[in-house]
């Protein structure tokens, strides 16, 4: 996937918490709903862009989904930003 959909799924801030409530580990959908005054429509339809732009994975186990961050991703990213870093292979 390219950057354009990693930083269009980064632009919006609930995706962004839903991340960092991620970096705890393994969520599935209820908790990850849980956590916001959102519907589980609206946090279903966040999750799908998060899991379109790589950023996080699926898990089915039983009848729960459970999701997860896709480290390559951001480390990626990293790489990516690093380079513009001041002073950064000059």
């Amino acid at each position: 996937m390219g950057f354009h959909e990693t930083f269009k799924a980064l632009a919006d801030p609930v995706r962004r918490e839903i991340l960092t409530y991620l970096k705890q580990g393994e969520k599935s959908a209820g908790d990850i709903s849980d956590q916001f005054e959102l519907s589980k429509a609206t946090i279903s339809h966040h999750l799908s862009i998060l899991k379109k732009a790589d950023l996080v994975y699926e898990r089915k186990e039983k009848n729960f989904i459970y999701y997860g961050l896709n480290t390559s991703v951001f480390e990626e990213l990293s790489l990516w930003v690093t380079q513009f870093k001041k002073g950064h292979n000059e």
